[in-house]
């Protein structure tokens, strides 16, 4: 009687052995590598990971809410101010035969993206936000589609078995602007909205070409712009490279519904329970992209800078402009000038 225990023990052991083997391979977390910019990475939503970079990892944002509700093995290389050349030089790596997802947003940084941004936010009489809007334009229609042409082509052939979708951007602006510090009038809000637009075309057309898919989350943010009542985007923020960046529900209630049919083949929500095996990740998401610092540190950050009216520029376009800058009053008045004769111009081509 105890030898046949013993042998039933053994039997149970081996059994349990070749259940184990026998386990799917996602039970251990198919390969989910997110690529691109800050819009990937999280920049905006306050809390970052602590990688040793400057790259604005967070644990909010949609890559790791997907793959925190599917069990995916995430490798989160997206990093804040990213462009094309930094995917292809420093995130690229990343991809193996054996991934089996891959997402990315790029492409604002290498259309000047902050400096447009910057350029607008300051009053109509110091800056010329037509000629920033319409280089960023120049540049998306005539350079940017070969440089995604030559990324996408790379990212499929490091990983010819992924699912890929590429990300877009949202729009900004509602048409309102309630931001203290800025001065973005509604001509350059529907432009610079026209502009995200315009980007979002040519990478999805770029993508679709290399048999990619395309998220478009234009559609899920409207109604969520800067200043709007549930607001899903920062406006000018502190510390400002918060600006301009989708915040936490933007992350979860935009991005991440947008993303994951087309990464999981259903619709993720952002539950309690997926919020906190997010934020059980940190150390291991920290840990795994600390190993890529020293490639990180080749990218520049992007940012977005308040308007400053005490510069010597910004003195001596006020003097041109016969602006009072010790008073809001004239400040205000004399952008609205300007601004109505930008639109007016802007109108006439």
């Amino acid at each position: 009687m105890t030898r046949r225990r013993s042998m039933s023990t053994v039997a149970l052991a081996a059994v349990a052995a070749l259940l184990i083997s026998a386990a799917p391979a996602a039970a251990a977390g198919e390969s989910y590598v997110a690529l691109g910019d800050s819009y990937s990475s999280g920049t905006g939503t306050r809390s970052y990971i602590s990688d040793g970079t400057s790259c604005l990892r967070s644990v909010y944002a949609y890559p790791s809410l997907i793959a925190s509700a599917k069990g995916y093995a995430l490798n989160f290389r997206a990093c804040s101010g990213a462009k094309i050349a930094d995917v292809t030089t420093s995130q690229l790596s990343a991809l193996t035969s054996s991934t089996a997802y891959v997402s990315i947003s790029v492409g604002g940084n290498d259309a000047g993206f902050s400096s447009v941004l910057t350029t607008c936010a300051q009053p109509a009489w110091l800056s010329n936000c037509t000629a920033a809007i319409d280089r960023a334009q120049s540049y998306i229609r005539n350079t940017l589609p070969g440089q995604l042409t030559t990324l996408y082509a790379a990212i499929r052939a490091r990983a010819p078995q992924a699912t890929v979708t590429v990300v877009g951007y949202p729009r900004l602006f509602n048409g309102v602007d309630c931001n203290l510090l800025t001065w973005f009038s509604s001509t350059e809000m529907s432009r610079l909205n026209a502009t995200a637009d315009l980007l979002n075309a040519t990478t999805s057309g770029r993508a679709t070409a290399t048999g990619f898919t395309f998220a478009n989350p234009t559609t899920p943010f409207l109604g969520h712009a800067v200043c709007s009542s549930s607001e899903w985007i920062n406006g000018l923020s502190s510390p400002t490279n918060e600006s301009y960046h989708p915040n936490r529900a933007g992350h979860s209630s935009g991005y991440t519904p947008t993303v994951s049919p087309y990464l999981t083949g259903s619709t993720v929500v952002a539950t309690a329970a997926v919020l906190t095996t997010a934020k059980g990740t940190a150390t291991r998401l920290a840990d795994q992209q600390r190993t890529y610092a020293a490639v990180d540190s080749t990218i520049e950050p992007e940012t977005v800078l308040a308007p400053d009216l005490s510069t010597p520029q910004a003195r001596a376009a006020a003097a041109r402009a016969g602006v009072d800058l010790s008073s809001r009053a004239s400040i205000d008045a004399v952008d609205r000038l300007y601004a109505a004769r930008e639109a007016a111009a802007f109108a006439r081509r």
